[in-house]
């Protein structure tokens, strides 16, 4: 699976950004993907899912301002971002084919180069 990100870049807080992420090798419309983010200095932490199916789940952190949306004709995720804050400030990373559990979303390890978001204050 080869997976590549766009769409990062430098936004001042209040700002939007529209992440976008291709996936290849795979048959997309059945795969559950992930959005996930690291800061410097910290663990990778999941952001949104979003099932074959369509079903999303999001972090509670970005709840009511980020939207995980996919396009099955472009093998195509899509992670539209609004009202960022400085904390939001990461390296963005695509996951492919995770399980989606009762505790949620479960990373495979098909993952994207990631795309850095800067969010200045």
């Amino acid at each position: 699976v080869q997976l590549v990100e766009s769409g990062g870049g430098l936004v001042q807080a209040g700002g939007s950004l529209r992440l976008s992420c291709v996936a290849s090798g795979t048959i997309f419309s059945t795969a559950n993907m992930g959005w996930y983010r690291q800061a410097p200095g910290k663990q990778r932490d999941m952001v949104a899912s979003i099932t074959s199916g369509g079903s999303t789940n999001y972090a509670d952190s970005v709840k009511g301002r980020f939207t995980i949306s996919r396009d099955n004709a472009k093998n195509t995720v899509y992670l539209q971002m609004n009202s960022l804050k400085p904390e939001d400030s990461a390296v963005y990373y695509c996951n492919s084919g995770g399980r989606s559990t009762i505790l949620g979303y479960r990373p495979s390890g098909s993952w994207g180069q990631g795309t850095q978001v800067t969010v200045s204050s």
